[in-house]
């Protein structure tokens, strides 16, 4: 099977040597105008800077306006406002301090820096401005702190401000801390499920009442969606971590439609977040956990030509990531990858950069089901070949592949000061 793989690489696969030599993906694309860009760490360079690239063509060339990123909506909407001109903060490295929930290294980097400047400039000659979004999950309190600072200052009739005032004094009696909610509601049914469905149905009511200058409007009504699905995969995180998954993954589908609409429903869409969540899970052992992901649900809910995802893996490197959970950042060394992964095929198939198309013509020849990595946050390289690969069928999980041979680790910018953990 090894050599079958490779050799099928060998033949189909296009050596890359600098990000301009991946246009052809660019055409790949069409017409779609949902487009998944992957990563195989939250950690590698190499991932955010031809993100950033592939980003920039799909705006300038094929008009793209949404970016919608695995972030939190409170942290990204600081980011929106610089891009778009709606604030006067002095340079981006203050804004990226809005990053303060870890692992805020994922979003206040150089790399992706570098990108917010160049669409604040390139949104200073277009009428209708790119935009940036956050379509996580974890922004529970933030969101509903967004949520009353809004409503104490702008409503008039006060009704949604008592629903909002009545799910934040639920919320707060655990403290602020959502591992403590989730225990209360897992465990002693001390959940606040009713109060935030009933603030989200009611600003859906009345939000033709809401200011959409500097998109008011939106941020109000996505505040509430974060707030009402966070309380559900928190609720659930204890108990059901498949479903909590799906929690998630549905919510950054029902927040990326949302913010279409808003927009206008043809409006195309470029998502950033790991291989897990955009790299189709029916293609994987996921599937038989009964765990789904967005790459699967926007395939699912668009035809075939609408969604195009493309994946990336690396052979060796390093990468940034923690030892556990809210724990400082380190500069890891990424092995080599296992034998008979995925990744190790790429590398036997020739020690360099490439990319790969999947098309009606070559994609037979990549449907045996192999071990794929993924490095999270959480990173320990020694136990790497127990728990870092998905067993994937990689033609059917991803339209294109890009891999780099030897990867580098992101260059963080320090939050420190601020982080929550």
């Amino acid at each position: 099977m090894d050599r079958q793989i490779k050799q099928a690489i060998q033949t189909h696969a296009t050596p890359f040597q600098s990000n301009a030599d991946l246009k052809p993906i660019i055409g790949a694309i069409g017409d779609a105008n949902i487009v998944l860009l992957g990563e195989a760490s939250h950690g590698t360079s190499e991932f955010y800077s031809i993100r950033a690239e592939l980003t920039k063509r799909l705006i300038v060339d094929k008009g793209f306006e949404v970016i919608a990123v695995e972030g939190d909506w409170p942290a990204c909407q600081k980011v929106n406002h610089y891009i778009k001109h709606y604030n006067a903060a002095p340079d981006i490295k203050e804004v990226l301090k809005a990053f303060n929930r870890w692992p805020s290294w994922m979003w206040a980097n150089e790399e992706m820096a570098e990108l917010f400047e160049w669409i604040k400039h390139y949104n200073l000659a277009q009428e209708k401005k790119i935009g940036f979004y956050g379509i996580d999950v974890y922004s529970l309190y933030e969101s509903m702190d967004e949520i009353m600072n809004y409503l104490k200052e702008t409503e008039a009739k006060g009704a949604d401000l008592e629903l909002a005032k009545k799910a934040f004094h639920c919320l707060d009696a655990s403290n602020r801390q959502e591992e403590q909610y989730a225990i209360s509601a897992a465990f002693f049914s001390e959940s606040c499920i009713d109060e935030v469905t009933k603030l989200l149905a009611s600003i859906r009511s009345h939000e033709g009442l809401y200011n959409s200058e500097q998109e008011e409007d939106l941020n109000l009504k996505m505040n509430a969606l974060a707030a009402k699905n966070a309380e559900n995969y928190y609720r659930t995180m204890v108990q059901h971590d498949a479903e909590s998954w799906n929690i998630r993954d549905r919510h950054m589908v029902e927040a990326l439609e949302e913010i279409r609409t808003y927009y206008g429903d043809e409006t195309k869409v470029i998502v950033w977040e790991h291989n897990t969540h955009v790299g189709d899970a029916s293609a994987t052992d996921m599937n038989d956990a009964g765990m789904i992901n967005v790459g699967q649900l926007l395939r699912e809910q668009n035809k075939k030509e609408d969604v195009f995802i493309v994946g990336f893996g690396t052979n060796k490197g390093s990468v940034i990531a923690a030892e556990e959970w809210g724990q400082n950042l380190e500069r890891k060394i990424v092995p080599q990858a296992v034998e008979g992964s995925w990744e190790h095929a790429m590398h036997q198939a020739g020690a360099h950069n490439k990319f790969l198309i999947f098309t009606n013509d070559n994609k037979h020849l990549f449907q045996q089901k192999i071990g794929h990595r993924a490095i999270g946050v959480v990173y320990n390289p020694e136990f790497e070949s127990y728990g870092n690969y998905v067993p994937s069928v990689v033609g059917n999980r991803y339209d294109a592949f890009i891999y780099v041979d030897q990867s580098h680790a992101l260059h963080p910018i320090d939050v420190s000061p601020l982080l929550q953990r």
